[in-house]
């Protein structure tokens, strides 16, 4: 078992979700962090200055906000559903919808479609008010490799 699993397990049996972001150094490195204060996963980026990336308006640079749909989904994938390995990116799509601004982004996610070996997930980042999003992706996670050898 992979040692962020070994932390999952950890974190499930105290019911504390914020140390899966303690189990991946990327999310500690970017302060994304998942929360469930009000009983829904939620993920937050909490604002620092390195995460700007138009320092006119000035806005959160997109690539981090990617970054945190990611990571939102990844946490949800981990928390949420009963997988026994660590869910493996095969492809992200991301709108950018309006500037996020110098404050925190929370995202959510949700599973839209699940099979044996793929799961689709789709996650939505806001700032102030959930119906005015920021940002959203959807991204299709390998959760299950196929262990058959190839057929001819």
């Amino acid at each position: 078992m992979s040692g962020l699993l070994e932390r999952l397990a950890a974190a499930r049996k105290e019911g504390d979700v914020a140390k899966l972001a303690d189990a991946i150094p990327y999310a500690r490195w970017m302060q994304i962090a998942p929360e469930n204060n009000t009983g829904e996963l939620l993920t937050r980026m909490r604002f620092h200055d390195t995460l700007v990336g138009n320092t006119f308006l000035p806005a959160i640079h997109g690539g981090t906000l990617g970054a945190m749909l990611e990571m939102a989904a990844i946490f949800h994938l981990l928390w949420e559903t009963e997988t026994e390995t660590v869910p493996k990116i095969v492809n992200i799509t991301v709108d950018y919808l309006r500037s996020a601004g110098p404050r925190d982004v929370i995202a959510a996610a949700k599973v839209t479609k699940q099979g044996r070996r793929m799961v689709n997930v789709f996650a939505e980042a806001w700032q102030d008010d959930r119906a005015k999003p920021v940002a959203t992706a959807n991204a299709h996670f390998l959760i299950k490799a196929d262990d058959a050898p190839p057929s001819l």
